[in-house]
């Protein structure tokens, strides 16, 4: 009885008619003419009542002269303002849905050693997250793994795509490596100064060992490739197989430290072993040795922004502070979230940051252009160029205020719905049906 029961609801389930999947707005891409908008490009300065042309996935002209296409579909921007995506520089989305099911979290894996994991191969791009975060002006982010040492490799995505790979861009992947720590783990932390250095320094071994490791697999098969018929094929081992492109300089090395001693013990690590392609990630208490990391070099993906201080002494705005204080001290930056559901805050990250010192087109560029260029992707996004992929969102006013609303996003050239899981639930409760409220049970 039963069975005939569920057949008979999948057939009445299968005769519905299928016109309210017809209904869901759709991502489409063609030639689109935004007119009479304030253009602000990052890079080339502002453009008042300016028109930008996009067709397919490129933007091919910018400009308060510009021809429009006979076959564009024009959206009268009067009064709006038109910006470069916002890049987020450190998020799990794609790889989260629900923080309480184990069975949704993906940027984690066994083990301490695991950097052959490519977290690109486990972003999902049906994510409810992904359209919650975009319809705000976020349209690309790092999304990264964490856990252990060498937890795996951090990818660039775009906030749009039927496949992970549709949603790469650029071929940007970092190695991530989590700096051991010279810190207490949190306010429970009750081991003694001495068995914290003990465990660093068994750490910092464990660290050392692995890259002498590599650097050794990395001569190995240098030498193979060099002279296959003389020289062995260096057996196959996975986690120094996916160290090789960081041993050449092939791949940048994410080093994710936090405290003031860990980031001078970072700069000191990667002096010594050699590395040029680096670049720091949290750095919470960067702008207490931010000359030092400004002498090294080293770029810096700092957030989140809205956090508290490192240590109960420390001003309370310290963390708002933190990216206009290395950013005077001369350290490229670059702003992070950190977060999965709410990357869509990543514009009042950037404002705080703004507003306590960082300054608005410098927070605006940290959002954009900066990350752009540290990524090596500023040929393609972070700024409103001819020939850049139509990476963009309008608006009807300064993005880093949170009244301010998103009119249109477009990534890839796509005009993207503003439509998302939270919008639907926020319309269904504020135009509730009559008679349907709800009563107190009855017994």
């Amino acid at each position: 009885m039963k069975r005939l029961l569920l057949f008979w609801i999948i057939g009445w389930l299968l005769s519905l008619p299928a016109a309210q999947a017809t209904d869901v707005p759709k991502a489409r891409r063609g030639v689109f003419a935004l007119t009479n908008a304030r253009i602000v490009t990052v890079t080339q300065g502002v453009i008042e009542r300016g028109t930008l042309i996009i067709r397919e996935d490129r933007i091919v002209a910018i400009g308060t002269d510009v021809a429009i296409p006979p076959d564009a579909e024009v959206i009268d921007c009067t009064g709006l303002e038109i910006y470069p995506g916002f890049i987020d520089s450190g998020t799990h989305l794609g790889l989260i849905e629900v923080g309480s099911l184990p069975e949704t979290r993906d940027y984690r894996e066994l083990g301490d050693l695991t950097p052959q994991v490519d977290a690109l191969t486990a972003v999902n791009p049906n994510s409810v997250l992904i359209p919650v975060n975009r319809v705000n002006g976020v349209t690309t982010v790092i999304t990264e793994p964490e856990g252990g040492l060498l937890p795996g490799k951090a990818a660039l995505i775009n906030l749009f795509g039927y496949t992970p790979e549709q949603m790469h861009v650029g071929g940007v992947r970092l190695m991530v490596l989590d700096f051991p720590s010279k810190g207490r783990r949190g306010p429970w932390d009750r081991r003694k100064p001495e068995d914290i250095e003990k465990a660093f320094r068994e750490a910092m071994d464990k660290l050392n060992e692995v890259w002498d490791r590599a650097e050794r697999y990395a001569r190995i098969d240098s030498a193979y490739r060099a002279n296959p018929e003389k020289n062995p094929k260096p057996l196959y081992v996975p986690e120094m197989q996916a160290l090789l492109p960081v041993i050449r300089g092939e791949m940048p090395l994410m080093i994710k430290v936090d405290l003031a001693p860990d980031i001078l013990e970072a700069i000191q690590w990667v002096k010594k072993r050699g590395l040029k392609r680096v670049v720091f990630s949290g750095v919470a208490e960067g702008w207490r040795v931010a000359d030092k990391i400004a002498e090294a070099g080293i770029p810096c993906l700092v957030g989140p922004v809205l956090s508290l201080p490192t240590r109960e002494s420390d001003r309370y705005d310290k963390a708002y502070a933190n990216a206009g204080l290395l950013h005077a001290a001369g350290v490229k930056i670059a702003i992070r979230t950190g977060e999965a559901e709410n990357v869509r805050n990543l514009p009042y990250h950037a404002g705080f940051a703004a507003a306590y010192g960082l300054g608005r087109e410098t927070a605006l560029r940290a959002v954009t252009i900066n990350p752009a260029e540290i990524f090596g992707v500023d040929d393609l996004i972070g700024s409103l160029e001819v020939g850049k992929k139509a990476n963009l969102f309008v608006t009807d006013g300064d993005p880093f205020e949170p009244k301010t609303q998103v009119r249109y996003v477009f990534i890839d050239g796509f005009l993207i719905p503003m439509d998302n899981r939270q919008l639907r639930l926020y319309q269904e409760f504020l135009h509730r049906q009559p008679g349907l409220e709800l009563h107190p049970a009855t017994h």
